[in-house]
């Protein structure tokens, strides 16, 4: 008997497949659906697929290397543990330091009433301090720290002594001005 009606299905085939089901039968469907046949649709929704992923994945590898890249270049910059080389310069270049600070600030004081004395002093200051800076620079790389940084606490020292004299300068100059005012005043 199967085979009959196999028989006969292939037979009329054609027939059965004139019939279609209308276009809005599965919008009927769904509507008898129970809620949770909705929400299993809506998370199919939301899926990605693997080439997305692995896109976003790639971009998120990019970012973190540039930003890894740049902070290791930000710690290079900061240079060497001077304590590691010699503890006793390193005092000394955080005291000479803390001293030219000092003593550049007194000297922007005179930066208003004496322009002309004040660029002539920060000029030779500013020297002093780029050829701190190339000295900084080569301890980076100097086989011989120790030398390099016992030159850069030799420059700070000038600088200061410089300083220094720049100041008993500025302070003479003002006990004189003072000095003929109030000769002028007295007569």
């Amino acid at each position: 008997m199967s085979k009959g009606l196999e028989g006969l299905i292939k037979k009329h085939r054609e027939e059965f497949d004139d019939l279609e089901p209308s276009p809005d039968l599965w919008a009927r469907i769904e509507k008898h659906l129970p809620p949770q046949f909705e929400e299993t649709k809506k998370r199919e929704a939301k899926t990605f697929t693997l080439g997305f992923v692995l896109r976003v994945a790639a971009a998120v590898v990019v970012v973190m290397s540039i930003f890894f890249a740049l902070y290791l270049r930000g710690t290079r910059k900061e240079g060497v543990d001077l304590a590691a080389i010699n503890p006793v310069y390193a005092k000394q270049q955080v005291h000479y330091t803390s001293m030219i600070e000092t003593q550049r600030s007194r000297l922007k004081s005179i930066a208003k009433s004496q322009p002309e004395l004040y660029q002539q002093f920060t000029s030779q200051i500013a020297e002093m301090d780029s050829t701190y800076k190339e000295l900084s620079n080569d301890l980076l790389t100097s086989p011989n720290q120790e030398l390099v940084l016992k030159q850069m606490i030799r420059n700070l020292e000038i600088q200061t002594q410089v300083l220094t004299q720049q100041l008993k300068v500025i302070s003479q100059y003002n006990d004189m001005k003072n000095e003929e005012n109030n000769d002028s005043k007295n007569i």
